[in-house]
């Protein structure tokens, strides 16, 4: 499948890099470049090696709208984390290299910013410190690092039912470039290193927010931009999208094993990340989180942990629900109802956690409930959550 998007023509240059250790030796070492817009460009004192058309994604990222490889039989896109942005970040001026030189105040730099870009250069990525670990535009080695730690504890995309779209690569921009963009900012420097992420992802399709095509805004388009065109693969696509986001309700449980002090525990959490603006949705339904550097390890006790568990269902419990009632709204639209709302929701859910390790439905008198059971077995930190009510 080709994705669909604004076109963005970034330029290739060769680079430093780390490479995710279970990628190591595969045929993705093309990949080790940079992507750099032809603002920043202007900067590079290197050759270019290539040209490359990309599609813009999100406010600083790029994707490849051709995919690039394969994982567990579904197909992936390259997507980069730190092109630069288009609009200033205090107002809604474009950024571009002539607004660059009024910024800096080194006569060498901004000489290079005044000279001739062509057509598209209204993109840069900045030296002005931003959401703590990156600069405005681009992407922190800091952030980029906390991104690949999480993508080598998975099994390739899962982290015990967890999909993820991973890291492939950190790429790092040479010394003089850094130095070059560090001049550009507003009020305060980015002190870091500058990198960019390369990620594998299965499209450009969010949830809801940071897209143009979202399952929030656009589902009708969704349906037959994935060829969801008989009622068979609709209801394929909600079991997939069910079997997929339980995880990201309950990834802390999924991930939690004892710590060393007796009576402690520790698990995966999410920091200033969310189901709907960092999460992609694959072509069969499948969701997978993308913005990995907003999830870390968190260090709990009992009491803590369990409510840690508690607290993750419904952090992103109405993103869940929200994206559901779209998908079936618009089943229902093209292939006719089937039942009652909350019996057809407990159909595709029963169906959708037959084999989750970790949650299990059980049938009661009043509803379904959902038990919520963990990596380590602990009894004494596993959640019941009504999943639907009769």
């Amino acid at each position: 499948m080709k994705l669909l998007g604004t076109p963005l023509r970034l330029t290739a240059y060769g680079c430093e890099s780390v490479t995710n250790r279970q990628f190591v030796g595969t045929d993705l070492e093309h990949l080790d470049l940079l992507y750099l817009p032809p603002a920043v460009s202007l900067l590079i004192d290197e050759p270019p090696i290539a040209s490359r058309e990309f599609l813009e994604d999100d406010n600083r990222g790029a994707v490849s709208p051709e995919p690039v490889a394969e994982l567990d039989g579904r197909e992936f896109y390259l997507s980069i984390k730190g092109v630069g942005s288009a609009i200033d970040p205090y107002s809604s001026k474009p950024l571009d290299n002539r607004y660059a030189a009024e910024l800096v105040s080194d006569p060498a730099i901004r000489a290079r910013f005044e000279r001739p870009t062509v057509e598209g250069s209204e993109r840069l990525i900045t030296g002005e410190l931003w959401l703590r670990g990156s600069p405005y535009g681009g992407q922190g080695l800091e952030n980029a690092t906390a991104a690949l730690g999480v993508s080598e504890r998975a099994d390739l995309t899962s982290i015990g039912g967890f999909l993820i779209a991973p890291v492939v690569k950190i790429c790092y921009f040479p010394a003089a470039l850094e130095e070059r963009l560090r001049q550009v900012y507003w009020y305060r420097r980015y002190p870091g290193r500058f990198v960019q992420e390369l990620r594998l992802v299965p499209s450009n399709i969010r949830v809801y927010f940071h897209a143009r095509n979202t399952i929030g805004n656009d589902i009708r388009h969704l349906f037959d931009l994935f060829g969801v065109t008989t009622n068979a693969r609709a209801l394929r696509f909600e079991v997939n999208f069910l079997r997929s986001t339980v995880p990201m309700l309950t990834l802390y449980a999924r991930t939690l094993t004892r710590g060393r002090v007796p009576g402690t525990y520790r698990g995966l959490d999410f920091q200033d990340v969310w189901l709907d603006k960092d999460a992609v949705v694959a072509p069969d339904g499948a969701v997978y989180f993308v913005d990995l550097e907003g999830i870390e390890e968190v260090p709990l006790d009992s009491g803590a942990a369990r409510e840690k568990v508690e607290d993750q269902v419904y952090r992103s419990l109405y993103e869940f629900m929200f994206a559901y009632e779209q998908i079936e709204t618009e089943r229902a639209r093209r292939f006719g109802a089937l039942g009652s709302r909350r019996g057809h929701f407990g159909d595709i859910l029963r169906e959708a956690l037959r084999e989750d390790p970790f949650v299990r439905l059980e049938e009661r008198t009043h509803g379904l409930e959902m038990l919520v059971r963990n990596k380590s077995q602990e009894e004494s930190l596993y959640f019941r959550f009504p999943a639907v009510d009769w």
